[in-house]
């Protein structure tokens, strides 16, 4: 049987994984979403766009329940404190999210121009704030979270929504942006022709290395300007769940030490600017499948460069580093982790197969022609 240390390494890398399958699949329609009004021009074109991910972006929902479900049942203590801290940007990305599905079913059910505008405006940002969102989430956790925890685990929250707007989280969620824009533009590469496949084509080539430029930049401010969390303290890696029997220092660049420690880490960073690098090389090539991979890349590679980095630390506290919670202790007990995992692994390899059957059958490129025709959704 699997032991507890191991259960516990396994679900870290079990979220990771659902992490990236939501960025990579759930990406592309957002990053279509928030480009809607600047690739089209014409209502013909947006019809198309929206067309290219209607048949998908409900089933790549799925990723993004399915992690949040997970971070919930194996970290519950995550949960809690973010959902706590983090409650008013959660909602507004929640608010975003609702504007899709309405987007998508209302948008064409008037002729009116006016109507359709604003729909359009709805989906840009329902695509929009939620990217922006979670990129700015993920520079906060960089620089640690500024909650306590008392002598009963209760978690206290002690910032405010525009703290989390600060330089380095900001720079964060420029980079989310032009990741998923340039992830959404290789797609429409792939499923449109004529002036939108043109237009996804040039956004690509900037975007993609826009995305590089800015991910180097915060490589560098980690390094040189974010406190990194370090524990001083030996941890019982299968102990019971308890984030106070431990000590924990911040210096400067600490979230570079993996790297010296675990050399073969630094293949994540490689893959994020190796990725967008042959993702301009294949969009000005006119090659949209391999740009959609390498986007796809470029995504994993900055998520596990954050994961990586951060390890073992899943959110570290600026008020109280002590309490910082970690992958050995903000865990859900054994039991739970255990039946977890036999479920994940009968349920996501059904998610697998349903993905990639939906993309197997809606494959192939959609023109103007095509509106006309049954098969258009919107």
């Amino acid at each position: 049987m699997i032991d507890y240390e191991v259960l516990r390494v396994v679900w870290w890398v079990l979220v990771g994984v659902l992490l990236i399958g939501f960025a990579i699949t759930d990406g592309f329609d957002l990053g279509v979403g928030a480009l809607l009004t600047i690739i089209g021009r014409t209502d013909e074109e947006r019809r198309v766009m929206i067309n290219t991910v209607g048949p998908h972006w409900d089933g790549n929902q799925v990723w993004f329940i399915t992690a949040g479900g997970a971070i919930f049942a194996a970290w519950p203590m995550i949960y809690a404190t973010a959902f706590s801290g983090f409650y008013i940007a959660l909602f507004l990305t929640l608010a975003a999210l609702w504007m899709r599905p309405l987007g998508f079913d209302y948008r064409s059910k008037l002729p009116s121009q006016k109507w359709r505008k604003n729909w359009d405006i709805a989906l840009f940002f329902g695509g929009f704030v939620p990217i922006l969102i979670f990129g700015v989430a993920f520079g906060n956790l960089l620089q640690g979270v500024p909650f306590e925890l008392d002598n009963t685990l209760k978690s206290t929250y002690s910032g405010s929504f525009f703290g989390l707007l600060n330089p380095f989280a900001i720079l964060c969620g420029l980079v989310s942006v032009a990741l998923l824009l340039n992830h959404g533009s290789t797609w429409l590469q792939m499923k449109t022709d004529g002036f939108v496949e043109s237009r996804a084509r040039s956004a690509s080539m900037v975007l993609s290395l826009v995305t590089v430029t800015l991910f180097i930049l915060a490589g560098v401010w980690i390094a040189f300007g974010v406190d990194g969390y370090v524990v001083t303290s030996t941890i019982d890696t299968g102990a019971v769940t308890n984030p106070m029997h431990k000590t924990v220092a911040t210096e400067t660049g600490a979230w570079m030490n993996n790297y010296g420690l675990y050399p073969w880490m630094v293949v994540a960073p490689a893959l994020g600017i190796l990725g967008g690098l042959a993702c301009a090389f294949f969009s000005k090539a006119a090659r949209g499948g391999w740009a959609f991979v390498s986007s796809s890349v470029m995504i994993a590679g900055v998520i596990l460069t954050a994961g990586f980095s951060m390890f073992p630390f899943l959110m570290p506290s600026s008020t109280m580093p002590d309490v910082s919670l970690t992958m050995w202790d903000a865990t859900s007990s054994e039991t739970t982790l255990r039946i977890m995992f036999f479920v994940a692994c009968v349920f996501v390899p059904i998610v697998l197969s349903y993905t990639a059957y939906g993309f197997y059958v809606m494959r192939g490129r959609i023109k103007n022609a095509d509106l006309d025709k049954s098969h258009a959704i919107y």
